[in-house]
């Protein structure tokens, strides 16, 4: 056996070979499957964990953007008119927020922690300054105490409303942004303070929530089951709410939205359970982006979390008391705020009823300024961009005996939006393309192994091919004619046959001594 004839069948059984591993591999999944087993164990709220530290101490900086509904027009809107309101903001704060006082629980499988926020204003990502900039909005202290006396008789609330007047209090209030926002001394919370020492004198959006907690939450770690990784098991102690009038509603579900479990499909739900607004919502797929180089999915709230019982009646278990609903879009959270008539929607009323819209003039409500969406690397289940916003609305009504409200017609009206946002940091995202590398790599390795077998093949051709081609040229060589004349030399006998060709010998030396 010639030299070639032995590299012709190494190349044959190596090939063969790769081939048959390789498809083997591809068809079992081993590397996949062995893959997706160590992200599952891996990825835990557990002290090993390499997740555990980002989850205890988020690296990606959190920033909080307020903005105000400023009202131009208040005497207009007192007489029975549409509120004209301008949107002020943004006034950027870097929010804080480490787990603290982190306990596991149940051998591990669970983890006890507190989850503080504090607030940094950052002046460079600001519209302005909070505490010169003013604002005229409405007066909530007001509006609590008209709707905590909408059941006592009219000429109670006839002389309350009487005293209030005496005290300069008014529907509208101008306060600084910063007041409005952190709180200042309300004269009329100052009188029932003085009767009733348990309700606070100050008044503010986020009064007493600088370095606060939303409650003593419970996860679990995911050790037991990945898919159950930085699920809520309580919240205050909680394992569902009390607040909502169905059980479902009172689920809590999900996790807190710092973390998700791994290897995330684009067909399921994720639930996130939000303390402010005391409930859970759901967010379903919605595209595929890029995000630093990392690819992700969107998630975000479809249509129907703010739906109206009419038209999805799962969401009637939030309608308190029962039966009493309002529309789409916005949700009352009254009964998680001691009895304050608040309702809280997506900004400028995206995606709600066109008719609190047009009640109010100045909004514009839009997808890419308004959407709450999460942006999640589907292998990790890590969020890579985040926007959370929110809008915050009372319900203002006519309320016998407050001649102020007259001639008001019910609205919901907008008092200021968050937008709360998130992206990873550039380490952290180098970091993530690197993981992500090592993970296609190695997925992917029966695929090379597949590859290499392929390109085998295609030598294993060319060398097949090369070798009958030379084959073929050696045998062409054995006889050839070397003239088309017949041999008719002068000197030739009568009679004797003549030569049309010469002979060739099968050696080419002979031929040559010849």
């Amino acid at each position: 056996m010639t030299r070639r004839s032995c590299a012709i069948y190494a190349t044959g059984i190596v090939c063969a070979h790769l081939l048959i591993v390789g498809i083997a591999l591809v068809v079992a999944q081993v590397f996949q499957t062995t893959i997706h087993n160590r992200l599952k164990k891996e990825i835990t709220l557990t002290e090993k964990s390499q997740m555990f530290e980002s989850w205890k101490n988020p690296p990606p900086p959190v920033y909080m953007e307020y903005y105000f509904f400023n009202v131009t027009n208040p005497e207009v809107f007192l007489a029975g008119g549409r509120a004209a309101v301008q949107q002020i903001g943004p006034y950027t704060y870097r929010e804080y927020r480490p787990r603290e006082n982190v306990t596991f629980l149940e051998n591990g499988t669970k983890v006890y922690a507190l989850n503080p926020k504090t607030f940094v204003f950052m002046r460079e990502k600001s519209v302005g300054d909070p505490e010169v900039d003013i604002l005229r909005t409405i007066n909530i202290p007001l509006v609590v105490v008209m709707n905590e006396l909408n059941s006592y008789s009219f000429f109670l609330r006839s002389f309350i409303s009487l005293y209030i007047k005496g005290l300069g209090a008014t529907l509208f209030t101008t306060r600084t942004v910063h007041e409005y926002l952190w709180g200042f001394k309300d004269p009329i919370l100052t009188k029932i303070h003085s009767m009733k020492p348990d309700v606070d004198e100050y008044f503010g959006l986020m009064w007493k929530k600088n370095g606060t907690h939303e409650g003593e939450f419970v996860f679990n770690t995911g050790e037991q089951d990945y898919m159950e990784y930085g699920k809520i098991d309580t919240w205050n102690g909680l394992k569902e709410m009390t607040f909502w009038s169905s059980n479902q509603s009172n689920m809590i579900n999900g996790t807190d939205g710092a973390v998700f479990h791994p290897l995330i499909n684009r067909n399921e739900l994720l639930y996130i359970f939000a303390a402010d607004l005391c409930r859970s919502i759901h967010l379903a797929y919605v595209k595929d982006v890029e995000v630093k180089g990392i690819q992700a999915y969107r998630f975000a709230p479809p249509d129907d979390v703010l739906m109206s019982p009419v038209d999805n009646p799962d969401n009637e278990g939030f309608c308190v008391p029962a039966g009493q609903c309002l529309g789409t879009g916005v949700l009352k959270v009254s009964v998680c705020r001691q009895g304050a008539p608040i309702v809280v929607s997506f900004p400028h009323f995206y995606q709600a009823d066109p008719k609190y819209i047009n009640a109010i003039e100045g909004l514009n409500p839009n997808k890419e300024d308004h959407e709450t969406y999460l942006d999640l690397q589907p292998t990790t289940g890590v969020p890579i961009r985040a926007c959370k916003r929110a809008q915050l609305n009372v319900i203002l009504k006519r309320v016998m005996g407050f001649p102020e409200t007259k001639y008001l017609n019910e609205t919901i009206f907008p008092i200021m939006y968050v937008n709360e946002t998130a992206t990873v940091d550039d380490d952290s995202a180098a970091q993530m393309r690197m993981l992500l590398l090592i993970v296609t790599l190695v997925s992917n390795f029966p695929l090379l192994i597949v590859g290499m077998g392929l390109i085998l093949l295609l030598v294993l051709v060319v060398l097949f091919c090369r070798n009958r081609q030379k084959k073929t040229a050696k045998d062409e060589t054995a006889y050839t004619q070397v003239s088309d004349k017949t041999d008719e030399s002068p000197d030739a006998p009568a009679g004797q046959p003549q030569k049309n060709g010469s002979y060739i010998a099968m050696d080419p030396v002979e031929a040559q001594k010849c």
